[in-house]
């Protein structure tokens, strides 16, 4: 399991480069009010969050047990797709206290969706076996081990689709990160040379 910062860094690096991206260059360009900047402050910190959502277990096991044992609230574990899912709600909640609008709230909760997507898959690429489908299946899944599936004759079409699988997924979850931030501001678009 990594570290609560890398899980951190991989989400506001690799997930969220954009905002890191219009921050810097609002910044460089002078272009940007400490209002704003306050509001890109609080997506990163509800980001942030949000990527340490599913070992939120770990903090309440080292008060209450005095042990590090985070992936499970009872029988169900945090470190699958339905745990993660709940990230929506809790992140739309957020959301709509921040800006009482629903459609904002509900792009608050995509962002803090993607950002426990993000932790998933950290830990995956480890190589750390997640519940993901739970309650469908209680088997743990390592989507990069798959990476290295050869070809065979028989089944050429699951080789090929076990191979992308985990580029499949990275590419998922931050374009489920951009769809959020570009309704919540962010901005990353092409123009056209005239």
């Amino acid at each position: 399991m990594p570290y609560p910062v890398a899980h951190v860094m991989f989400f506001v690096f690799c997930i969220c480069a954009i905002s890191v991206y219009t921050t810097l260059v609002a910044l460089l360009r002078r272009d940007i009010s400490s209002r704003e900047i306050g509001h890109i402050l609080l997506l990163l910190s509800i980001g942030s969050f949000f990527a340490l959502y599913p070992d939120i277990m770990a903090a309440y096991n080292i008060i209450v047990n005095d042990n590090l044992e985070h992936c499970y609230i009872g029988s169900t574990p945090t470190h699958s797709l339905l745990f993660s899912s709940s990230a929506i709600l809790f992140g739309a909640i957020i959301g709509y206290v921040l800006y009482r609008e629903f459609g904002r709230a509900l792009y608050m909760g995509l962002f803090a969706f993607s950002a426990s997507l993000s932790h998933l898959l950290l830990d995956d690429l480890e190589g750390t076996g997640i519940h993901y489908l739970y309650p469908i299946s209680s088997r743990e899944i390592n989507v990069f081990s798959y990476i290295g599936v050869g070809f065979t004759r028989d089944d050429i079409i699951h080789s090929l689709l076990a191979a992308h699988a985990p580029i499949i997924f990275i590419a998922a979850v931050m374009m489920l990160a951009l769809f959020a931030l570009n309704h919540l501001g962010f901005e990353f678009r092409y123009r056209s040379e005239k």
